[in-house]
């Protein structure tokens, strides 16, 4: 079994800053892409920055220049660096993890979710 855990949200002023954390644990082999993905009510789930075990990243074009993804691989863990945030901003932030378990099966984990509000 996977577990991936968030934390960092909150709520934070217009051009204010968060940092998003996703620690994954359990039974891993090997991680390969690791996102972000946002949600707010009456809306679609959409990706907001992906990294792949290469170090590529992308970002949506409503965060390039704001938020930074990044990871630790060694820990595990996976990062987002928001900047000049903005109310549009606000959203149900999940981590998606995506690799091989230590049985050679694939998975697909998403964490809890974790609200960010930008908000004056």
């Amino acid at each position: 079994q996977v577990h991936l855990v968030e934390s960092g949200g909150g709520l934070v002023q217009p051009g204010g800053s968060l940092r998003l954390s996703c620690a994954a644990s359990g039974s891993i082999f090997s991680i390969n892409a690791m996102d972000w993905y946002r949600q707010v009510p009456g809306k679609q789930r959409e990706l907001v920055a992906t990294s792949t075990d290469t170090g590529a990243t992308t970002y949506t074009d409503a965060v390039k220049g704001r938020f930074t993804i990044s990871r630790d691989n060694q820990q595990k863990m996976l990062f987002l660096q928001m900047n000049s945030l903005e109310s549009e901003d606000t959203a149900v932030y999940y981590c998606n993890i995506q690799g091989i378990t230590g049985r050679k099966r694939p998975f697909n984990w998403w964490g809890q979710g974790i609200q960010v509000t930008v908000s004056s």
